[in-house]
């Protein structure tokens, strides 16, 4: 029986971005500007736009498939496919399906991609606002937890107890990716470093999250990834970034409702980054660069120790942020920014930078980076992450 895989079978082939911009302040629809970043990554892989014939993304985005070929003049669609789930935990997924579908012959040019503008339409993630209460909310909102810090913050919290885990843990990853976002120009915090003194001065938002610089954005933009055979990507423009591993889902009963999973204190990445590597044939010791997404730097904090690129007995020693920067850390993180300091894209932007990184042409180039992953969005279900290498790793 051959191997069920899509390690080194599929490559993306193309990358495309917006301006990316604060909440509200996109002069675009969402709509258009889901075009824009899909153009650019076309032309970017040197594809006709016509000849991309599937789209895949997640978390309820809005610029469905149909609109999308029909805008662009597609010849044929014979994928369109969305992730279910909540904001970026479907991130890594999205890119998998796409692969899937290109590996499985469904299709033949697909797009992975996420759309957000917060201006035209309600911001994402805010708490609900109802005249009445029901499901899980009615066993939470009458105690106060109605936005996603409130309820992310107490799984935190009590891992960080268990643990022994300081805050200066947290504040090292939110400095690294401000740290990187000053060196990019798309990056919506650029110019405004973050010092200790000035994280340390911030107002609570909930413990542990300092202020906005432990939580992501609220941005407007869009973010694409064009996916292709691998053969087929060896003769386009670019050097091609190769999936090697990816998975998606949740461990035992990860999405028991009201706050009660028998694994309470979890990103619900267990059984996911187990997966992930036994793909990828390799292990947290193999990769160059991490991307992980921020919804808030405690979640970082979960994916890390769950993916295997932290122990929590050491994480105090390990989170420091000499440790993540690029140009000497052993794990150098969120190299263009991440959620918190570039664009909070639902973490397609981390999956652009894992290919700029591997293509050697990243602002904040990590020296012969051959391995990148990008964990997806923490503590949500389900869960996705996945693993991009060069040609040498295959």
């Amino acid at each position: 029986m051959s191997e069920r895989t899509l390690r080194g079978k599929v490559a993306i082939a193309g990358i495309g971005e917006t301006t990316y911009y604060k909440h509200g302040q996109s002069p675009d629809a969402e709509f258009k500007l889901a075009l824009q970043a899909i153009v650019n990554a076309c032309r970017d892989a040197g594809v006709d736009p016509r000849d991309v014939d599937g789209f895949a993304s997640y978390g309820g985005d809005r610029s469905d498939g149909p609109r999308l070929a029909a805008a662009l003049g597609i010849r044929e669609l014979r994928f369109s496919n969305m992730h279910w789930g909540g904001g970026g935990g479907g991130v890594a997924a999205a890119v998998a399906n796409a692969g899937a579908a290109v590996h499985s012959g469904m299709a033949n040019c697909v797009i992975a991609f996420r759309s957000l503008a917060q201006g035209q339409f309600a911001r994402y993630g805010r708490g609900n606002q109802s005249a009445a209460i029901g499901g899980d909310d009615a066993f939470l909102a009458p105690y106060g937890l109605m936005s996603p810090a409130q309820r992310f913050a107490m799984k935190i919290t009590r891992f960080m107890t268990e643990h022994g885990i300081r805050h200066e843990a947290l504040r090292a990853i939110a400095m690294a990716s401000y740290h990187h976002a000053q060196s990019n120009p798309n990056a919506v915090m650029r110019g405004r470093p973050l010092s200790e003194e000035k994280y340390d001065a911030s107002r609570w938002i909930i413990e542990p999250f300092h202020r906005l610089f432990d939580c992501c954005q609220e941005n407007d933009g869009a973010g694409a990834v064009l996916v292709v055979p691998a053969d087929r990507a060896r003769g386009l423009r670019h050097k091609p970034v190769y999936l090697l591993g990816a998975a998606q889902g949740g461990h035992h009963r990860s999405a028991a409702p009201v706050h009660n999973a028998p694994d309470y204190a979890s990103a619900h990445f267990k059984t996911v980054a187990r997966n992930m590597w036994e793909m990828a044939k390799l292990g947290p010791g193999d990769c160059d660069v991490v991307q992980a997404y921020e919804n808030f730097t405690g979640g970082v904090l979960l994916s890390l120790v769950e993916h295997g690129f932290v122990d929590p007995k050491t994480a105090n020693e390990q989170l420091v942020l000499d440790n993540l920067l690029v140009g000497g850390g052993r794990m150098p993180m969120n190299t263009s920014g991440g959620n918190l300091a570039e664009c909070y894209m639902h973490g397609l932007e981390m999956v652009n930078e894992a290919v700029r990184q591997l293509r050697g042409t990243a602002i904040n180039q990590v020296k012969d980076a051959k391995v990148v992953a990008v964990l997806g969005g923490p503590m949500v279900t389900p869960v996705s992450s996945l693993v991009v290498g060069t040609e040498d790793t295959l």
